[in-house]
């Protein structure tokens, strides 16, 4: 097992700022706004030869357990739970507060090794404000910068030193590679209490509020079928609606998720249908060529589900006929209804998304689509066709050949889409139609 190192603290000691210096590159969202981490996020990191896993927290805060802050505070205080190593963050320039000392009270009492790490503590007077969190009794404070890399190699050093000591494991990282899956959808359509169902405890805050969830945060599930990497992200709003650098910030996060993912799970309320911004998600996934599963949450607050269903499926088949045949999977993340479905539905569509098609099988169909219906006259001259083979998959890419290929028209491309999924099996998943020209030796030039 890789050891966990939990980095904690009150709001805006820089613990988001550190967690990405350590990690790397930029995996947690920081802006000057307290507060901006919500759901504890994780990242594997070098630190002076030992991977270790990271997880950055919300900050700990005195609150109401079923406020959004004591939810807060209760994700931070499992984090701690399962830590190797607690790293514990305060603030040098504004010293020590009654809040540091009132967790540093509670950090002694939960038996975890902690290394306390005074940040904001560049230039000459850094260090010596930085001994102020002597007064915490949780040993010798480090003084770093975080956002100017300062004393970060002695603390990567520091973090090495106290973990626990390294078992060799022969892992085939091949076998363990995970699928990775994206969880997307507009504002408050409960996409983390799906994940929080899925894993089977509170792993992300959730709650009435919209927009609890501010950054892509990612968490690992295993079932008997492999390793599922699942992110769940920021609710995606229009455009235009979008204000505060914080938001465009989270919708950024959440975008670049989509980009990474192989699968998306598009996850919409069934009690206000699909409108047009989930198309426009829909549409996204399809244009970065992502599997796709639609996940229509909230089914058991539907009245009408046999007229809704109805209504979805005649919107997916008018506004996202690229991707015809999309599964369709029935929820309720509150309850549990249906979520045994999910996950067989996710892999079925990544299997889809990797399929390969022989070479032989592929041209027997272009025969008969061709005879079917003959490729149309483009400038009075009809258009030779040739052959087809797969040039990928990820998602299923195709390129045909033949004489001024490149101008058959789009329409008698989509035809060649939709024969080729029907034919073969491909509901729903990105395919792609490239087409190769090829110069008739008897033209003149």
């Amino acid at each position: 097992m890789i050891p966990t190192v939990v980095i904690a603290g009150r709001p805006n000691v820089g613990k988001s700022t550190l967690f990405n210096r350590l990690a790397g590159r930029r995996f947690a969202l920081v802006a000057d706004t307290p507060g901006v981490t919500r759901d504890r996020k994780d990242a594997e990191a070098m630190l002076r030869g030992r991977n270790v896993r990271l997880v950055d927290t919300a900050g700990l805060e005195e609150s109401a357990p079923e406020t959004l802050f004591g939810r807060m505070r209760a994700s931070s205080e499992a984090a701690v739970a399962g830590a190797d190593l607690v790293v514990f963050v305060v603030d040098a320039r504004t010293g020590i507060m009654p809040a540091d000392t009132h967790f540093a009270t509670w950090l002694r009492r939960q038996n975890r090794p902690v290394l306390v790490v005074a940040n904001k503590a560049e230039g000459r007077g850094g260090a010596t404000a930085a001994m102020e969190a002597f007064s915490l009794g949780l040993g010798e404070p480090l003084a770093v910068s975080a956002e100017h890399g300062e004393g970060i190699a002695d603390l990567m050093g520091e973090i090495a030193d106290r973990l626990p000591p390294e078992h060799e494991e022969n892992v085939d990282e091949e076998a363990v590679r995970p699928l990775k899956l994206a969880i997307v959808g507009r504002p408050n359509a409960g996409k983390s209490t799906l994940l929080n169902r899925l894993l089977g405890e509170e792993r992300m805050i959730t709650g009435p509020e919209p927009g609890l969830t501010r950054d892509a945060v990612a968490v690992r599930l295993e079932d008997s079928e492999g390793v599922v990497e699942l992110v769940d992200t920021a609710g995606l709003r229009k455009r235009a609606r979008i204000e505060a650098p914080l938001e465009k910030m989270s919708v950024s996060a959440s975008i670049e998720a989509l980009k990474m993912a192989e699968v998306v799970a598009l996850t919409v309320d069934a009690t206000e249908g699909l409108n047009e911004q989930d198309l426009q998600i829909g549409r996204l996934i399809e244009r970065e060529g992502r599997a796709c599963v639609l996940v229509l949450n909230k089914w058991d607050a539907v009245v009408d589900r046999q007229k809704t269903r109805q209504a979805i499926s005649d919107r997916l088949e008018t506004s996202l006929t690229q991707m015809r045949g999309i599964p369709v999977v029935t929820v309720s993340a509150m309850t549990g209804a249906g979520v045994d479905k999910f996950l067989p539905a996710v892999r079925q569509a990544h299997r889809v998304w990797n399929m390969r098609v022989p070479t032989g099988e592929l041209n027997r169909w272009f025969e008969t689509a061709l005879e079917r219906h003959q490729p149309p006259l483009v400038e009075g001259r009809r258009l030779k066709l040739r052959y087809v083979t797969q040039a990928k998959a990820r998602p299923p890419t195709f390129l045909v050949f033949g004489t001024r290929a490149e101008q058959l028209p789009e329409e008698y491309q989509r035809y060649l889409v939709n024969s080729l999924r029907e034919k073969f099996g491909m509901p729903g998943t990105p395919i792609r139609i490239q087409m190769r020209g090829t110069k008739n030796p008897f033209d003149g030039d």
